[in-house]
């Protein structure tokens, strides 16, 4: 089976990008030794995994609140799961056994529920497709942050992509999405999930589990005032759109100026951050003494800077900056000819 004819399959079938990871590798460099997620943990059999992108479009980023964006993020995990269940299918056809893995979940038995059985982050990584940001979401060139992955675990021995060792994240001189963050959970290439979840899961499990609590405890006429509450109509939505159970916050995916998608619609809207301190602005100064000095950094130890991208950041964005604003030149000018005849 050839790679390139699975990616084509792939992007016929809706993906905006595509790439492949070797399971054997994957294998020897789980996101965290102690709490492994690797193929290997879900088939012995796996050769390669394939992985698939789908960009959240940027006008939600646009909008005035975060309920679009909330309501799109499921729009796009469905249809990643339509894409990625059609590839597996044609593999399956072919003889290469393939399966679909769900691009959001948690296994109870890995760090209390905070962690997938796979971290898409990292297999699109290890798939070429980008590098961690400081606040280590996955960034890909094309799309930034604003993208959700899921991974086809095949039995197809294809030929993986190498991974970008260039630095995708401008890094710590940009820190847009530390400024921006509204619970503070930006760390130095690391994130605070307590603190984030507080604002990206509103309505999850945690959160509703502590109301469940109080509700037990409460006395009828407290239970009376709880039923009708704002946040009962919160889990209740959450139940059936998933609206707020994740991706609640979109602060640290709409400042992020990495992505043609950023400087096409997002720039000029999102170029003032409210969210901005003086105390975030000298940690983020303090961030980049530390990584000059060549302090010890848990995000940047030997072990993750492999994903966050071992040669550092070389100017990426400023190269797709300039070559966007020569396309958008080239076809300005092409318009006016237009116009002209």
């Amino acid at each position: 089976m050839k790679a390139e004819q699975v990616k084509q399959w792939a992007l016929e079938a809706g993906a905006h990008l595509v790439g492949i990871a070797s399971a054997d590798v994957l294998n020897a460099h789980p996101p965290d030794p102690v709490w492994p997620q690797t193929p290997d943990r879900i088939s012995p059999f796996c050769r390669s995994v394939i992985v698939i992108v789908h960009r959240i479009p940027a006008a939600v980023f646009r909008a005035k609140h975060n309920l679009p964006v909330q309501y799109m993020d499921m729009l796009v995990l469905r249809r990643l799961d339509k894409i990625a269940y059609t590839i597996a299918g044609r593999l399956e056809e072919r003889g290469y056994p393939s399966f679909v893995t769900a691009a959001q979940e948690t296994d109870w038995a890995l760090k209390k529920a905070s962690y997938g059985r796979l971290s898409t982050r990292h297999l699109g990584i290890e798939a070429g497709l980008g590098t961690f940001g400081l606040e280590v979401n996955i960034l890909t060139p094309e799309y930034g942050p604003r993208v959700y992955l899921t991974g086809i675990l095949s039995e197809a021995e294809l030929e993986p992509d190498a991974i970008i060792t260039e630095q995708v994240c401008i890094g710590e001189s940009c820190s847009r999405c530390l400024y921006s963050c509204p619970s503070d959970a930006v760390l130095h290439f690391g994130i605070d999930k307590r603190a984030c979840a507080s604002e990206a899961q509103e309505f999850g499990y945690m959160t509703a589990t502590a109301l469940f609590e109080r509700f037990v405890e409460a006395g009828r006429a407290k239970k009376t005032e709880m039923i009708r509450s704002r946040d009962v109509f919160g889990f209740w939505q959450g139940l059936l759109r998933v609206v707020g159970s994740f991706g609640d916050c979109p602060r640290c995916l709409a400042v992020c100026p990495v992505g043609n998608d950023y400087h096409a619609w997002l720039a000029d809207d999102q170029k003032v951050i409210p969210e901005k301190t003086p105390d975030k602005v000298a940690r983020a100064k303090a961030y980049k003494a530390a990584r000059k000095n060549g302090e010890p950094v848990s995000g940047l130890d030997e072990w993750n800077r492999r994903w966050v991208g071992p040669d550092g950041y070389k100017g990426i964005v400023a190269r797709q900056l300039k070559a966007f604003r020569e396309r958008q030149a080239e076809r300005k000018a092409a318009a006016d000819a237009e116009t002209s005849r």
